[in-house]
């Protein structure tokens, strides 16, 4: 018996890298699946069918059930068709997986208007775009499990304002899709992994060997950073076994599963009334000003 046995699934970005890693190890757990890739560039450039068609050929050789969908999920169209794809080839959608992703690193005083609107349309729109339907049907049917992708960058990585903004964003649509989908026996959580894949080898060297990336894409398999090893909490969170887990975020990286805190208050100060500007300044740096951290991508 399969983790996942009679499940359909849907994933985005499942062509190469962390998605290919979720799919295969969803059909060896009794899946069947939805393969959906543009094939396009690190930058979201171009389009190719081969990753998307190459992964469904490799599953269904190995005697399992998946259809590749070349949808672009940062439409409305595009998620709504992707949605129908599953529903149309397999009767019904049980799990959505958002791994979709692209990169434009720039500063934020050189980025461009284009640079920032491409990466958040594919990122935190696409997260919209294929919720939006799944959500509908997982509803009619009272039980759905959804799987977005965030990321550490959220947490403040410089040279990445597009990325850090979209990922997170996509935190918040989790947390407010889990508390509105919780009655529907839906629920939503975030993965915020770390792998070697082609995105991280754009990233520079000396920002890379901080953040614990010493392998390259092509290089990663059977290591720490191989981005199969992503793919095990998301079958459980995409398992039966998780219905009571909602609304979280889980850190996935080599052999290691975080949990990461919700953002809550750690200092709060108070005035008898409205704020007075010098009793202000005089007390901050003495309560909420002290021991201040920068962010930290951890």
């Amino acid at each position: 018996m399969g983790k996942l046995d009679g499940k359909v699934a849907a994933v985005t970005g499942s062509g190469r890298g962390i998605g290919r890693g979720i799919v295969r190890l969803m059909v060896r757990e009794g899946a069947k699946v939805v393969v959906n890739d543009l094939g396009g560039s690190v930058d979201g450039e171009g389009g190719d069918k081969a990753p998307a068609q190459q992964v469904v050929e490799e599953i269904q050789a190995a005697g399992g059930e998946a259809v590749a969908s070349l949808d672009n999920i940062a439409t409305v169209q595009g998620g709504e068709n992707l949605i129908q794809t599953a529903v149309d080839s397999f009767g019904k959608l049980d799990i959505l997986v958002n791994c979709a992703g692209i990169l434009r690193d720039r500063m934020i005083f050189n980025m461009t208007e284009e640079e920032w609107d491409a990466v958040v349309a594919v990122h935190l729109k696409g997260h919209y775009c294929t919720i939006r339907p799944a959500s509908a049907v997982m509803r009619r049917q009272k039980s759905g499990r959804i799987i977005n992708f965030s990321s550490g960058s959220a947490l403040g990585a410089p040279g990445q304002p597009n990325y850090a903004a979209a990922k997170a964003g996509i935190l918040g649509l989790t947390y407010s899709s889990a508390n509105a989908l919780a009655k529907y026996n839906i629920t939503c959580n975030a993965i915020l992994p770390g792998a070697a894949t082609r995105m991280t080898d754009t990233i520079p060297a000396n920002f890379a060997q901080g953040m614990g990336l010493s392998e390259s894409g092509d290089s990663a398999q059977g290591s720490p950073l191989d981005p199969a090893n992503v793919a095990p909490i998301v079958i459980f969170l995409a398992s039966d076994e998780a219905q009571e887990v909602n609304g979280q975020a889980f850190g996935a990286s080599g052999y290691r599963i975080s949990l990461y805190t919700h953002l809550v208050p750690e200092k709060t100060i108070y005035s008898q009334g409205p704020w007075d500007l010098d009793h202000l300044f005089k007390v901050f740096k003495g309560t909420l000003g002290s021991n201040l951290k920068p962010p930290r991508m951890v």
